[in-house]
């Protein structure tokens, strides 16, 4: 395999590239390298590479803003994908693109499986499900949600600040989903991307939770490795509590069982993933 990583500055890029098995060839490309919102770029880049693979883990992700910027949105998360699909097929590579819980409603109370009605409530789930569609039949769709590793901007860290600075932390408890530790996803990409498959898959963590609850576990797992000196008051709160220009699914739990099946069981327990980012951080000091 010979694959181009793109947003591999990213916390998922960086993971692909430190899963990758023995005897695959990566390419990384950031945004320095390759603009992948500008079509002649792209397909020069991808023609004189000649990959196997283009595991695209570029996205615009900054879900409120997307509210005032849908165009720019737009054009990383969808007319991009189109590019790259293009590219890929001239190439004869296989494209692998990473969506999200984001283009479901979150009404039905029960995990969405991957052949679900789609109804993003905002212009980021709207970007990613033109995404989704750009790349086209032959291409890998792996939704993900709630992704989070030991760098970068997200939750976990953001509440491990907040909870260092703060003697009070509130959290919204009424938005539920399921967790997922970056370098598990990274795994569970290579390895469906190994055995060929295409199409719509879904991959998190098992489990579910809502924000509130990761947040006291995150807590609980900090303090118990020192990573947390004080516990703060965790306060649940309800979202019309905490409002924001965009408008969240209240239930994003994805279905997993044609995954599983695939990568031979089930993935760990979202808290179990979360003590191995954890034990990470705190060992990088």
């Amino acid at each position: 395999m010979k694959v181009l990583v793109t947003g591999a500055g990213g916390q998922l890029g960086r993971a692909l590239l430190a899963s990758a098995p023995a005897g695959a060839e990566t390419v990384a490309a950031d945004h320095s390298t390759l603009d992948i919102a500008d079509a002649a770029a792209v397909e020069r880049f991808v023609s004189e590479l000649a990959p196997t693979h283009i595991f695209n883990a570029a996205a615009y992700t900054a879900v409120d803003r997307a509210e005032s910027e849908e165009a720019a949105a737009l054009a990383i998360n969808g007319h991009a994908v189109g590019h790259l699909a293009a590219a890929a097929a001239e190439a004869g590579a296989q494209l692998v693109h990473v969506s999200t819980d984001f283009v479901f409603d979150g009404t039905a109370g029960r995990p969405f499986p991957p052949d679900a009605s789609t109804a993003p409530l905002g212009a980021y789930g709207r970007s990613k499900l033109a995404g989704e569609q750009a790349a086209g039949s032959d291409a890998l769709v792996v939704r993900t949600a709630w992704v989070y590793d030991a760098q970068g901007a997200n939750f976990v860290r953001t509440m491990l600040r907040l909870m260092g600075e703060r003697e009070e932390v509130r959290v919204v408890a009424d938005q539920i989903g399921t967790p997922t530790w970056a370098p598990a996803l990274a795994s569970a990409i290579w390895a469906l991307a190994q055995q060929g498959a295409t199409g719509l898959y879904h991959y998190t963590d098992s489990g579910v939770a809502s924000w509130y609850d990761f947040a006291v576990a995150i807590q609980e797992e900090a303090l118990a490795l020192g990573l947390l000196q004080t516990a703060a008051q965790i306060v649940p709160i309800a979202t019309e509590d905490f409002p924001t220009p965009a408008q969240r699914p209240a239930y994003s739990v994805l279905e997993k069982s044609a995954t599983w099946r695939l990568l031979g069981g089930p993935a760990p327990h979202w808290r179990v993933n979360l003590r191995h980012m954890l034990e990470e951080l705190n060992n990088d000091g």
